[in-house]
């Protein structure tokens, strides 16, 4: 099937062409009709299915179809999702196929100044993309009026309910028109999600693709066991000998690991960059750019910062620690291998993430290849080299806390007069 066949407007297949797409993904393939039919959506698809393009075209064609409505400048769909990286992408799929159309989008999200926010809504787009505080916000102070809203897209919703954001997605949608059409989209389907999507879909068409617990057909997966102690010298080994890897987006666990291999890279001249909370969402989004422009070779992240982010021809995902979720690894996996291309995903597995590993082993319902030859294989870190670590990290620590009492001690001790 070709996208010619999904009976779509000259204007968006000129843009897929210029994009270098087409044929549909099948979530692409099964959801455009019915939302073009003017159905609601229930649609079960992790990240890298094409879902944002699931939406996206039938969305502008049916906008591009209807005209305005009596409100001057209305909001005529609503886009809204749980992360401000996937709202950017998401922006950047609406410009990419809108862009023969006289449409007009913004993206809102917190974390950075509102009032650049505030002109763009000035201007009346038809379509905005937000994340639900920033939403709330801005509808609380009259900057946002949903009344002539014809479509509704909650996407990513069990992410949402993982950020504890599912009372504010609420508040948002009591404030919708109840004639509406809604497409729902979430990579899984727990009891809490099921329920919020009984409440505001009607009669939805259900669409299926590619479960949580399997990974794409496109990724090449490898394991190599290797002392936690060294897996800072087996990345280094891998990304200075395999020049294949153009670009390779590397998970630790916790946003402290992530600046630290970060900086580890960079000493040995691999551009990288970090991407986690407590960045600044213009860092945020610059390391983002870098990495999409091949300026940065590594970009290092951890889970949350990471949902979202889409890159095209993204040739590697390297887990330097591995998940202690399951799911969460082939949610990470699946930043590589998108949309049929191929891809390649390494994972470090210490002695202490072997019981990781063999969770994602169940989920995923096979083994993961290990890789036998390289220099670093567990147990060959030597015993005068793991006490050096340990000192090394124990005085630190003894740092830390000497630090601690010492910035205590000076702040509530007595201060004493000087006397002559």
């Amino acid at each position: 099937m070709t996208f010619k066949e999904l009976n779509l407007i000259a204007p968006i297949l000129k843009a897929l062409d210029q994009e270098g797409y087409d044929k549909p993904t099948p979530i692409q393939a099964q959801s455009i009709p019915a939302i073009l039919q003017g159905k609601d959506l229930l649609g079960c698809a992790q990240t890298g299915t094409g879902k944002t393009a699931a939406f996206a075209i039938p969305i502008l064609q049916l906008l591009d179809k209807q005209p305005r409505g009596k409100h001057k400048n209305p909001i005529r769909s609503l886009i809204l999702t749980p992360t401000r990286e996937l709202a950017i992408q998401i922006g950047e799929s609406f410009s990419a196929y809108g862009r023969h159309l006289p449409l007009r989008h913004t993206v809102i999200f917190g974390g950075v100044s509102q009032k650049a926010q505030q002109d763009a809504l000035r201007k009346g787009p038809d379509t905005l993309i937000a994340t639900p505080g920033r939403l709330l916000d801005l509808m609380q102070q009259g900057f946002i009026d949903l009344r002539s809203l014809e479509l509704f897209v909650l996407d990513e919703a069990d992410r949402m309910l993982d950020m504890g954001f599912v009372h504010d997605v609420k508040r948002v949608i009591a404030r919708l028109p109840k004639n509406r059409q809604t497409l729902f989209f979430s990579a899984t389907m727990p009891p809490d999600i099921v329920e919020l999507a009984d409440t505001i879909l009607d009669s939805p068409v259900k669409v299926e693709v590619t479960p949580v617990s399997s990974t794409a057909e496109t990724i090449q997966q490898s394991v190599y066991y290797v002392d936690k102690g060294h897996k800072k010298a087996l990345l280094n080994h891998i990304l200075l000998q395999d020049d294949s890897i153009a670009s390779a987006l590397v998970f630790t666990r916790t946003k402290h690991g992530a600046n630290k291999v970060t900086k580890d890279l960079m000493k040995k001249g691999i551009t990288a960059e970090a991407i986690h909370g407590n960045k600044s969402q213009n860092a945020r989004q610059n390391a983002l750019k870098n990495f999409k422009n091949r300026r940065t070779r590594v970009l290092v992240a951890t889970d949350i910062a990471a949902r979202g982010i889409d890159v095209d021809e993204l040739s590697h995902v390297i887990n330097y620690e591995l998940p202690n979720v399951p799911e969460t690894y082939v949610h990470r996996i699946g930043r590589t291998g998108r949309a049929g291309a191929e891809g390649v995903a390494y994972s470090f597995c210490d002695q202490e993430e072997k019981a990781y590993l063999r969770s994602i082993h169940k989920l995923i319902d096979q083994r993961i290849a290990v890789v036998e030859d390289h220099p670093y294989p567990l147990g060959t870190i030597n015993p005068s080299e793991q006490q050096q670590q340990q000192q090394s990290t124990a005085g630190r620590e003894q740092k830390k806390k000497f630090n601690f009492r010492k910035r205590n001690n000076s702040s509530s001790a007595p201060k004493r007069k000087f006397r002559s």
